[in-house]
């Protein structure tokens, strides 16, 4: 089941980013660290009803954030589409327990159904350049990569744009 987080889950939510941060830091790949996530994103995607949890068997294995606003770091990519009604995904985590039983692909299911339903034209990501499991998952869902980023608290390297029209 995936339903909008709720405030006494902000602690078990970054648990669980903690948990994938680490487990992709064992595997050589430096995406988040002490300031990424970080709570007050998440109390700020919750302020805006856009953080959204995954359970099964009663607890939280992932979540998303599915924001309609447009981060500044975006605005020199070349977009496919014209700004219009687009929702950006932040944050999409499984705690690597429960990874590679297609959890993620539940959560982006969700999140693209989400913007089918609220008549989005497109939906908009990133992920980092060194995470290729991550850039193999969005290409097999037909996300065309279409720029570069840069979150130099996050990471020296950098992270690629991704698009999907809907």
């Amino acid at each position: 089941m995936i339903r909008k987080a709720k405030l006494s889950e902000i602690e078990e939510i970054i648990n669980l980013t903690k948990a994938c941060a680490a487990h992709m830091i064992s595997q050589n790949i430096f995406q988040w660290n002490e300031h990424y996530p970080n709570k007050e994103a998440f109390l700020k995607d919750l302020d805006r009803q856009e953080l959204y949890v995954l359970f099964s068997e009663n607890s939280i294995v992932g979540c998303v954030v599915i924001s309609s606003e447009k981060d500044a770091e975006y605005n020199d990519i070349s977009w496919r589409t014209d700004d219009s009604i687009q929702y950006y995904i932040h944050r999409l985590a499984v705690h690597p327990k429960h990874q590679g039983f297609g959890n993620a692909r539940k959560l982006m299911d969700f999140a693209e159904a989400y913007g089918k339903t609220n008549n989005a034209i497109s939906i908009r990501l990133d992920t980092f350049s060194k995470n290729v499991r991550n850039q193999r998952f969005y290409e097999r869902r037909g996300y065309l990569k279409l720029g570069t980023i840069y979150f130099p608290k996050q990471s020296k390297h950098p992270f690629f744009c991704y698009e999907l029209i809907l």
